[in-house]
């Protein structure tokens, strides 16, 4: 299973971006998918998710309200769209898929992509 994220870029606060990842190999419903990120210095922390089916979503306190998690199945793919972006929202984004249709922890996520990097400017 490869995971490529893609739609990162450098915005000002108050901005919007939305971030791609298409996904290969696999049986794309039977995986929960997952947006997570990294700042410099800082731990990876979880943003949101969504469940095989794509009825099931979760977001991180940080985001909600602001950002959107969408699955298309018949496209292998999983979206973010991420607004009234705020300078805090700065770091790299990672899209990654679980081997089950359920969310689950950050440490059951099996298949990561490349990274993202989402900049925010005051």
């Amino acid at each position: 299973v490869q995971l490529q994220a893609s739609g990162g870029g450098l915005v000002q606060a108050g901005g919007s971006l939305r971030l791609s990842c298409l996904v290969s190999g696999g049986t794309f419903s039977f995986y929960a998918m997952a947006w997570f990120r990294q700042a410099p210095g800082e731990d990876r922390e979880f943003v949101a998710g969504i469940g095989g089916g794509g009825v099931t979503t979760r977001y991180a306190d940080s985001v909600k309200g602001r950002f959107t998690i969408s699955r298309d199945n018949a496209k292998n793919s999983v979206d973010l769209q991420m607004n009234n972006l705020k300078p805090e929202d700065t770091a790299v984004y990672y899209c990654a898929s679980r081997r089950n249709p359920l969310l689950g922890p950050i440490n059951d996520y099996h298949y990561w992509g490349q990274g993202t990097q989402v900049t925010v400017s005051s």
